[in-house]
């Protein structure tokens, strides 16, 4: 009886944030899909296309590598930044804290201009190179793919902090104590028993900056300057400036499938309680 009383007020509760996700998201991407099996004509032509066009084909791999190196770099500096907030002494943890949150305040078109900034030719990092003597001139460090690397990884890390921060609070000190008092060194207690022990917070680290660099547009635009397309700039690229609205709507589909895909994988750990450090 209790929970079928406390049914109705939780559906009415929970009934407006259905229908805005509904309007908001679920109507417009059937939108696309249909798009993508009747433009120009009706069929799947576009996927055969997406399938058997070689430049698709390259941004789309080009996408993967350049996502799977910002997850590896984005996650490594994340769980070295974690393990200070975690661990640290209070000043570190407060100095922490505020690199980790304030860049949440500042927008990407902001940070992806600051990038640029300090990258151009006649940024911050070539003109001190330039003056103390180190280079001749300017060295191409925009419009290419370390520039987006770094602007991307600058981006995601305070989200993979927090995963990684959630399964450092979760490990047992009596664990490393009891490391320690066997004669283990730090470097052995942090390979055997505390990287193992947060091995839970790097996987969920990994599927949130993977699937989040995924739909990376803005970054990539500026700090790529055209020369490193991902998908999602392609999407853009076909939908307003080909047009090619058929094609845009299946690339469209087939990253929405891939998230959806991921973010099912992360629902797993979550459901198994890895996320939190699964006992």
């Amino acid at each position: 009886m209790r929970s079928s009383s406390a049914f109705w007020p939780a559906l009415a509760l929970t009934a407006p944030l259905v229908l805005f996700l509904a309007f908001a998201y679920a109507l417009p991407f059937l939108g696309v899909a249909l798009w993508s099996v009747t433009l120009p004509e009706p069929g799947l032509g576009q996927y055969e296309r997406l399938v058997g066009d070689p430049l698709v084909q390259s941004v789309f791999l080009r996408t993967f590598r350049i996502c799977l190196i910002v997850t590896v770099i984005a996650v490594a500096c994340a769980y070295a930044v974690t393990y200070v907030w975690v661990r640290g002494s209070r000043l570190q943890r407060r100095l922490i804290e505020i690199c980790i949150f304030v860049p949440f305040w500042i927008s990407l078109l902001t940070r992806a201009f600051g990038w640029l900034a300090l990258l151009s030719t006649r940024g911050i990092v070539n003109a001190s190179l330039q003056a103390l003597g180190l280079t001749d001139g300017p060295l191409a460090l925009v419009r290419n793919e370390p520039s987006v690397i770094a602007g991307m990884v600058h981006v995601l890390i305070p989200f993979a902090v927090l995963p990684l921060a959630s399964a450092m609070r979760t490990v047992d000190e009596r664990m490393l104590l009891a490391a320690r008092g066997m004669g283990a060194s730090r470097l052995r207690i942090f390979w055997s028993v505390f990287l193992p022990l947060t091995l839970p917070g790097v996987i969920g680290a990994t599927l949130i900056v993977f699937v989040f660099s995924l739909g990376f547009f803005v970054t990539p635009a500026i700090l790529g300057g055209g020369r490193s397309i991902m998908v999602a700039e392609l999407v853009y690229l076909r939908m307003f400036q080909s047009p090619d609205w058929g094609l845009g709507a299946a690339i469209s589909v087939a990253l929405v499938v891939i998230v959806a895909a991921l973010m099912g994988l992360l629902a797993r750990f979550a459901r198994l309680g890895l996320t939190g450090g699964g006992r």
